[in-house]
């Protein structure tokens, strides 16, 4: 599909600089550009989700396991 954008100058220039040393079409780099960005966006929310459901949940040992724990690695060679 072919779109129209406005980038400011700097931003315009770097890319097209960019595009150049990785020896792509300025329409690659744009949307190999965007496809990250729309990616990580979708990977942050769904970080965000599972750390609101476990945020909740307490992350503390049971005290028994906490002590074998404790207790096999007093026994390890430091």
């Amino acid at each position: 599909m072919k779109v129209a954008i406005s980038l400011p100058d700097p931003v315009f220039r770097s890319a097209e600089t960019l595009a150049r040393k990785l020896r792509k079409s300025r329409s690659e780099l744009y949307a190999e550009a965007i496809a990250e960005y729309v990616g990580s966006r979708g990977k942050k929310a769904i970080t965000e989700r599972l750390n609101a459901v476990y945020g909740k949940a307490s992350s503390e040992l049971d005290p028994a396991l906490r002590y074998a724990q404790l207790e096999l690695l007093s026994r390890e060679a430091w």
